[in-house]
């Protein structure tokens, strides 16, 4: 089965994305409009998929002082004292198109360590979002 059948069985569901310029509370600001997601996906001004910020990444930022010292690697630092969507994102592009199958879409998941990922057109834009959920 292909993704694009996937999501005929999804049908209206609005997409957490988020301008890469945008502030840090306007960040959690849209993860807390979307409660079927822990993710949302970061754009550049003409719509182009950039990344994504997990709710993980988002309470390492707002709340780094709950992680102990050793834990907490200098890599986090940068994730710390971020001012925007852009400082904080993930950079690691792991998407699906609605050509791939389900299954490639599902190892692809599995090795990203990720419950979620965006669906992308051949313009690389966000045109859908898959879970695990929808897909089992």
């Amino acid at each position: 089965m292909r993704i694009k059948t996937v999501l005929e069985t999804i049908k209206d569901r609005e997409l957490p994305l988020i301008k890469e310029d945008k502030t840090i509370k306007e960040v959690l600001e849209k993860m807390l409009q979307y409660p079927h997601t822990r993710l949302v996906y970061v754009i550049d001004k003409n719509g182009f998929y950039k990344g994504t910020i997990s709710l993980e990444r988002l309470v390492t930022h707002l709340f780094p002082y709950c992680f102990e010292p050793d834990i907490v690697p200098r890599s986090l630092i940068p994730v710390i004292t971020a001012k925007s969507a852009k400082d904080i994102m993930n950079k690691g592009l792991v998407y699906a198109t609605k050509e791939d199958t389900v299954d490639e879409v599902i190892h692809r998941m599995i090795r990203a360590d990720s419950n979620e990922i965006a669906v992308l057109n051949d313009k690389k834009k966000v045109v859908a979002d898959v879970t695990m959920l929808d897909l089992l």
